[in-house]
């Protein structure tokens, strides 16, 4: 069962927590992560020139689930994101992606820079198209002991001004969760 993590990604924290996700995925039985990426420009080459592949709409149609990501950009999800999401509305009318569980992630420059509004901005594409929103509990220790990102809306880094901060214990240990939730669901769907 292939569940798609599809990111986009300028500096490579959030390129991070894709693989970090992913790696939650594999740690599932009868799961495998698909990861993709989108393009910086809509004429850029049709495949990059090292790291996952660009997304193509059949990613959305075959998986049985989707993390999505995304860096904040005032708040929202970074534009390449979503002009990708913005060409989905063929999916949408055929109820393609309906019924699929979905979560999030992000990462930010700053502690306040709109960790959550992003990740809740991301949702709502997703909600049109009737996928079922997943997020992180506070049964999760490291939700409660982050002292930088991890949100219950989804997985959360705080990168820095020059996105130059590592990957915290608790971050990382929050995105493996994620993607290890998101597996579990797909597969009792699947049932």
């Amino acid at each position: 069962m292939d569940l798609l993590v599809l990111y986009y990604s300028v500096g490579g924290s959030v390129k991070r927590m894709a693989e970090h996700i992913a790696s939650g995925i594999e740690r599932i039985p009868g799961a495998t992560a698909r990861v993709r990426t989108v393009p910086r420009i809509s004429n850029e080459k049709p495949v990059p020139e090292d790291g996952p592949p660009y997304a193509e709409l059949r990613d959305l149609e075959e998986c049985a689930g989707l993390a999505l990501g995304s860096p904040t950009r005032f708040g929202n999800m970074a534009a390449p994101l979503k002009h990708f999401l913005d060409g989905t509305s063929l999916l949408w009318q055929r109820g393609a992606l309906a019924g699929k569980p979905a979560c999030v992630f992000t990462s930010t420059a700053s502690l306040h820079g709109g960790q959550e509004t992003t990740l809740l901005s991301m949702m709502l594409p997703l909600l049109h198209h009737g996928m079922l929103i997943m997020g992180l509990p506070y049964t999760l220790a490291e939700l409660n002991a982050t002292r930088s990102g991890g949100t219950p809306y989804g997985a959360s880094h705080l990168a820095g001004i020059a996105d130059d901060q590592p990957i915290t214990d608790a971050e990382r240990a929050l995105c493996i969760a994620q993607g290890k939730r998101l597996a579990e669901l797909a597969l009792q769907l699947a049932k």
